[in-house]
């Protein structure tokens, strides 16, 4: 079986109304802002809270600083008014931040997802002037570097999510140091591949939390290390490149649970036993992180993939863990955006969008059983309201994968 089918729901019966999911924009931004304390910023979820640890959270994946930037990418896309600006919060973000992950005995500054380089980034987006931008990109630079080689290999903790920093940084300076850091990192990456000759691929091992996995997915593993050197590979010269793109499509090929003309990717190459043998459809781990992270894949040696991963998506509905782009029906969701610009086939936009009006009932009902909403970009409803911008405008913009500077 290609999912677990308890983990999916069937899609509401909706017809696709703009105005609705201008209004839940409005609606999740309104009472954001709300319920913001300069002293403690938002709310835990229950849902984000590990082991019950309800303590308010920092880092851009699941925190203050990711709330922060959806809050100001939706007012400079014109998605929405704000009554403040909360750049001025973001050295308190920083700061406490750096704590969280003293605490939790992380020594991973550099973490695009949860350390502090994303941070900085904000506050360079936001600097004022040269003389408080250039001490910011130091310290981008310096943190890009430390992370070359961190055994995490992969986007929340390791290498590829600094990468996606640098690339970043290129995009808003065209400064070439952060084409040669790019570069550098990529070259690390390239020499700690591993081979597998039960699977004829490549692949990486993450060292994460205190163990050695084989993660393929599109946060922890392979292709999600594959989008950054997808999008950037006009920085790395043709030879690089091709290489690149043939250990990508192979290694993606190979990894491929192929039944009845529809595709999934399991999370690990060597799957373990038991619980963590599931094979999921959400972003994080299978078809639809792997759609959205190698839609911008030149040529069509992967178009089949896509396509049946795509449809697998669909045939497996909503997720039933709510709306967010991470592990929800707002990250599955981009999967058909993402399609819908690689061929132009309007049934994609419908299929984005119907998942869009569904995710948006996910999105009451959950407020009203817990008593608030979920105050995070990748796990809550602000990045879920950046999707719903995305729908309106037919068009596919990850937040923080494939968008971060915005001015």
């Amino acid at each position: 079986m290609l999912y677990s089918e308890e983990r999916h729901e069937a899609c509401a019966p909706r017809e696709w109304d703009a105005d609705c999911a201008a209004s839940m924009i409005a609606t999740i931004v309104a009472d954001t802002e709300s319920r913001f304390s300069p002293d403690t910023f938002w709310p835990m979820h229950p849902l984000d809270a590990d082991d019950g640890d309800t303590r308010p959270a920092y880092p851009l994946y699941h925190g203050a600083a990711g709330v922060i930037w959806a809050l100001h990418y939706l007012r400079d896309v014109g998605a929405a008014r704000l009554k403040r600006s909360y750049g001025p919060h973001l050295y308190a973000v920083l700061s406490l931040d750096r704590e969280w992950l003293a605490a939790e005995k992380f020594d991973a500054p550099a973490a695009y997802l949860m350390g502090e380089t994303s941070i900085l980034m904000q506050l360079y987006g936001d600097a004022a002037s040269p003389d408080i931008a250039e001490p910011l990109a130091e310290r981008i630079a310096a943190l890009i570097e430390r992370n070359e080689t961190n055994p995490a290999r992969e986007v929340m903790w390791g290498a590829p999510g600094t990468m996606l920093a640098a690339l970043f940084m290129h995009e808003r300076t065209g400064q070439s140091r952060w084409g040669e850091l790019f570069r550098r990192s990529a070259r690390t990456l390239w020499s700690q591949l591993l081979w597998s000759s039960e699977h004829e691929c490549f692949y990486w091992t993450q060292d994460l939390y205190g163990a050695s996995h084989t993660f393929i997915d599109a946060v922890h593993g392979f292709v999600g290390t594959a989008s950054p050197l997808i999008r950037g590979r006009h920085l790395l010269d043709e030879r690089e490149w091709a290489e690149w793109q043939g250990c990508i499509a192979n290694t993606v090929r190979r990894c491929a649970t192929i039944e009845h003309g529809l595709v999934n990717w399991r999370s690990r190459l060597t799957q373990p036993q038991g619980r963590d043998a599931r094979m999921l459809m959400q972003f994080c781990h299978g078809a639809p992180g792997f759609v959205v992270t190698l839609a911008d894949f030149p040529g069509d040696a992967l178009d089949d993939l896509l396509l049946a991963g795509g449809e697998a998506t669909w045939c497996a509905g909503p997720l039933t863990k709510g709306s967010n782009v991470c592990h929800g029906t707002g990250g599955n969701g981009y999967a058909f955006l993402k399609l819908y610009e690689r061929t132009g086939d309007a049934m994609w936009l419908a299929r984005a969008r119907q998942f869009a009006m569904h995710a948006i009932e996910q999105t009451q009902a959950h407020a009203a059983r817990y008593g608030q909403m979920r105050y995070s970009l990748w796990t809550g409803d602000p990045g879920f309201a950046v999707f719903l911008w995305d729908c309106i405008n037919a068009r596919a913009r990850f937040p923080t994968l494939d968008v971060f500077f915005t001015r």
